[in-house]
């Protein structure tokens, strides 16, 4: 598996005006996004990866489900519904 890193996509307009409605007083998720900006970039991890082979999943976003699962205190099973299902 390789890495070819590409910068973080900006959050949709439509989906932070969705994400605002559900979450009013805002979660999380959505302070962190607000406060920190993007967390990691997929740069950042370039030099875990081989040059050759197929394209992975972006580590990046990988690493931020990884610490809001350990802040949100989920299960794997959890934290991937989460991922799924939560728009915030």
């Amino acid at each position: 598996m390789s890495l070819r890193p590409v910068p973080a996509p900006e959050l949709p307009e439509m989906t932070a005006r969705v994400a605002r409605a559900a979450f009013p007083k805002g979660c999380l998720a959505m302070r962190v996004r607000d406060e920190r900006g993007v967390l990691f970039q997929d740069a950042d991890f370039a030099a875990a990866f081989p040059a050759r082979g197929g394209p992975g999943l972006p580590p990046g976003m990988l690493a931020v489900v990884s610490v809001m699962q350990f802040a949100e205190r989920l299960t794997d099973r959890q934290a991937a519904d989460a991922v799924r299902s939560r728009i915030d």
